[in-house]
């Protein structure tokens, strides 16, 4: 296969951040942030590039890593990239909304579309043999909806949570404009409770919890939710479902020690040390619990409560918090790289299916409806990002 080049126009993108980019050489010559090494993460995925150009050319996917769309990591963004996602974003926090008040009485805009499209459809996006293509397939038709709705010219990018172990400080959530916002205020918040012994039975506060006042997202008003919550003196949503109005500011706690569960060291362990489809989702989860581990968290829990606060912390609203969308497609990333170390035999594997009366030929044929986000498909289209509709993309 041929290389893949990216051409930067350094001066004119980039302005004081231009010696910050370098190249990074493997099959896809890329721009990357020169502030940060690469992972052990980004090395495998330098490694697994060749093994999609094999497969791709055996199978005759017209999607290769030539002409598919690259989903690049925040920090490795330009400055005028970063400038138009959040425009984007907050484009889409001003278009009406297409489901009605009747189903969803508290919703505000068009974003609120994928946020009530979480809170209701939690059975189906998070059913176990559902979870990773249907959050893969709910990320496209955001992304989607951020190009067709609101102009935006790039793609969904992703946080990589080894550049995230101070969060704070980090591009992603200093707070200046080009972040995607930063902290909360300090606030009464006793952290996450976690379903391990003590004492990893907790993650610990960071000093956040409050209202977020720095950023292009200072502003933003939550509606929906929450339905459940882990901060103190948080407003009820007036509907048991949660889909009331319930205007507030975003919360954050930018939490450090959620980060220190999800290193690249855990990353890679959950890719390359668990070749089952169901070890990797219990994994994943943070099933079983690590001994020895201080941050036993799971990858899941681990990046959710890098922002946690509200409604980042709340399962069922969490798409509340515009930076759910880069840790899901993290998340993406590691169940893509999983999958290519053997495609042949991964890129149609299905969680727990064990635990269903299903064969993994029946759990392919299973319908994620995203309803007003995005029309029916299947399991089996979902799974693959590379070969199958809608998908056409890849991690750099």
């Amino acid at each position: 296969m041929g290389s893949l080049r990216t051409l930067v126009l350094l001066a004119s993108l980039l302005g004081a951040e231009a010696g910050n980019i370098k190249k990074r050489f493997s099959t896809l010559d890329v721009w990357r942030n020169g502030d940060f090494e690469r992972d052990i993460v980004d090395q495998l995925a330098d490694e697994t590039f060749p093994k999609i150009a094999e497969w791709v050319e055996k199978t005759g996917s017209k999607c290769t890593l030539e002409n598919a769309v690259q989903r690049k990591e925040w920090a490795d963004l330009t400055i005028d990239e970063r400038t138009d996602y959040i425009s984007a974003v907050q484009c889409l926090m001003k278009l009406p909304p297409k489901a009605q008040t009747a189903d969803v009485p508290g919703i505000l805009n068009r974003y609120d579309d994928f946020v009530a499209t979480h809170v209701l459809g939690i059975p189906v996006l998070h059913a176990p043999t559902n979870l990773f293509a249907s959050h893969r397939y709910y990320i496209w038709a955001y992304e989607k909806a951020l190009r067709d709705e609101c102009g935006y010219k790039g793609y969904q990018p992703y946080m990589n949570y080894q550049r995230l172990q101070d969060p704070i400080n980090s591009a992603l959530f200093n707070g200046n404009e080009t972040s995607m916002g930063g902290n909360g205020a300090a606030a009464t918040y006793g952290g996450v409770f976690m379903p391990y012994p003590a004492p990893y039975n907790r993650i610990p506060a960071a000093g956040g919890g409050g209202c977020v006042t720095e950023g292009p997202f200072k502003d933003m008003v939550v509606s929906l939710g929450p339905f459940g919550t882990v901060l103190q003196g948080l407003p009820r949503n007036p509907q048991s479902n949660g889909l009331g109005s319930n205007p507030r500011c975003l919360r954050r706690d930018l939490n450090k020690y959620s980060a220190y569960g999800a290193s690249a060291n855990h990353s890679y362990s959950l890719v390359m040390d668990y070749p089952d489809v169901d070890a990797f989702y219990n994994r994943y989860l943070g099933s079983p619990f690590l001994r020895g581990d201080e941050y036993p968290w799971g990858l899941h829990s681990a990046g959710h409560y890098i922002t946690g606060g509200d409604p980042g912390g709340d399962f069922y609203a969490s798409p509340g918090d515009p930076t759910f969308w880069m840790h899901h497609a993290s998340l993406d990333r590691l169940w893509w790289l999983w999958q290519m170390q053997e495609p042949e035999t991964r890129l149609q594997a299905i969680p727990m299916v064990s635990t269903t009366r299903m064969t993994m030929e029946d759990a392919q044929k299973t319908v994620v409806d995203l309803k007003w986000s995005g029309e029916p498909r299947t399991l089996g289209e979902l799974n693959d990002m590379m070969g199958s509709a809608p998908f056409c993309y890849i991690y750099v």
